[in-house]
């Protein structure tokens, strides 16, 4: 163990320990601004406020070493409402628009909790602003915007921490990885990254909705296209939809293909996706699939992701898991198989199911940007923005794969993919799966993606159907919200 690394876990571990000293209740506007050492603290504003930018402000006040000074919403309702004020904050400056905030000469960093569609355009304009970033997940909404993050990041110096936080289960998945990598279990055979997360209709509308009053619509829609509004809720299912949203693959399915990439040792974009999935077992406004089986052909291994947002079976309450797994990681290895059930544990198995050993703990993410943004060394991330990129792009692929694909019937799709067995194998549970919940897949048909051939040096996609592909590389941007082509 390098003494930086010993350095760097007794800080987390007394910043943690500081944090549960003070106690959740006694965290009060007064006390933010008597934090020991407050002179030095990192300034910093949390960008999105809806939802998971709610979970930002309670880990950053868990830190000593940050100031928070300032608040950024759209929505003048979520800035203004219970929810913000039940957090007992200073009184900080709030704005509806992320460019009077990065004016501040004051603030040092930004967190991004924004709908994905703002991720990339956001982290760039605070980097070009001077600020150091912290981006959630997916860090963008196509794969040239995730580059652009990383170029601007270097070229600016910026440390820029992506919010895959499993990264910090250093005790946990991290030790896993390395037993793994150690050869204990023999050679991976197959990387299963599993979403089995129930989502119901978002329910179907027959004309434009209007959004809630207090939202400024022209920065909430930013760079994407100004489209009419065809979603009851106007908050959080903007996920379902390609304008603004990446579907599960990219909400929550980088979590674990970014766990699966790290025990395959991948460092690149995989080389070949292929997708096969829809929105199946009701019609709504979604436009995303909610059932799906998706392909990486690392030549490590290759990795399987799983989206099922139905119930186990019709009218069931109850989720499938696959060795007793939901949401998480599996890797298959010759001598045995690990687990990762949660964002902080790792346990792992013989082939016969008998558990050799476990491995727990995770560390606080945001108390490891803090680290790295006092010794200004991006290696001191345990989820740099290059990593970030990296996995986010492995989403991309997936969702880019189906879009270019086809509605196929069954048989036909078994007899294309019988080829990968372990893409065939997680096909068939699926198909199995949909007709748990009624569906017959003659009548309401899955897509066949596209086979694409990827290359990671330049990140385009390579051979047939790549012409097509490689109009989702980027997007139409809307002036003046323009993720920038080039780094500057």
């Amino acid at each position: 163990m390098t003494k930086a690394f010993t350095t760097r876990r007794k800080f987390i571990k007394s910043a943690a320990t500081a944090a549960a000293a003070l106690g959740a209740s006694r965290w009060t506007a007064k006390s933010w601004a008597q934090v020991a050492g407050s002179n030095e603290a990192v300034r910093i504003a949390v960008l999105g406020l809806h939802n998971r930018g709610l979970d930002h402000l309670g880990e950053i006040k868990k830190v000593p070493g940050f100031r928070l000074v300032g608040l950024c919403d759209p929505d003048q309702a979520v800035l203004d409402g219970h929810n913000i004020k039940n957090q007992k904050l200073p009184d900080v400056p709030k704005y509806q628009d992320l460019r009077k905030l990065l004016e501040d000469k004051n603030l040092d960093a930004v967190s991004i909790a924004t709908p994905n569609h703002w991720h990339a355009l956001a982290a760039i304009w605070a980097i070009q602003a001077g600020k150091d970033v912290y981006v959630e997940k997916p860090v963008s909404h196509n794969i040239s915007e995730g580059r652009r993050i990383v170029e601007f990041a270097r070229k600016h110096e910026r440390i820029v921490q992506a919010g895959t936080q499993m990264r910090s289960s250093i005790e946990g998945i991290k030790q896993a990885v390395e037993y793994v990598q150690s050869g204990k279990l023999g050679k991976i055979k197959v990387a299963r990254a599993l979403n089995y997360k129930r989502r119901p209709s978002i329910g179907k509308v027959t004309e434009p909705q209007q959004p809630p009053p207090t939202v400024d619509l022209d920065i909430w829609t930013g760079p994407a296209e100004k489209l009419p509004i065809m979603r009851k809720q106007f908050h959080y299912d903007w996920h379902w939809q390609w304008n603004t949203g990446d579907g599960d693959i990219g909400n929550q399915g980088i979590h674990e293909m970014d766990v699966a990439r790290w025990f395959l040792g991948a460092t690149d974009i995989s080389p070949m996706v292929l997708t096969v999935g829809g929105r199946v077992g009701y019609v709504d406004d979604g436009q995303t699939p909610n059932s799906v089986v998706l392909m990486h052909d690392y030549p490590q291994a290759p990795m399987i992701f799983e989206v099922r947002g139905l119930p186990d079976k019709t009218d069931s309450k109850k989720m499938d898991a696959y060795k007793d797994v939901a949401i998480g990681v599996v890797v298959e290895c010759e001598g045995g198989y690990v687990t990762v059930p949660n964002y902080s544990l790792a346990q792992v198995f013989d082939n016969d199911g008998k558990k050799i050993t476990e491995f727990r703990g995770i560390e606080s993410h945001f108390a490891n940007f803090l680290t790295a943004i006092k010794s200004r060394k991006s290696e001191d991330l345990h989820a740099d923005i290059l990593q970030g990129h990296i996995s986010t792009a492995l989403c991309h692929l997936g969702n880019i794969s189906y879009r270019v694909g086809q509605q196929t019937d069954p048989q036909s799709i078994a007899e294309q993919i019988k080829s990968d067995s372990a893409l065939a194998e997680s096909y068939h549970r699926m198909s199995e799966h949909l007709q748990a919940n009624g569906l017959d897949l003659t009548q309401e048909k899955l897509t066949l993606g596209q086979p694409l051939k990827f290359d990671a040096k330049t990140e385009m996609f390579i051979d047939g159907g790549s012409e097509e592909a490689n109009k989702y590389l980027t997007r139409t941007y809307r002036e003046p919200f323009v993720v920038p082509a080039s780094v500057s």
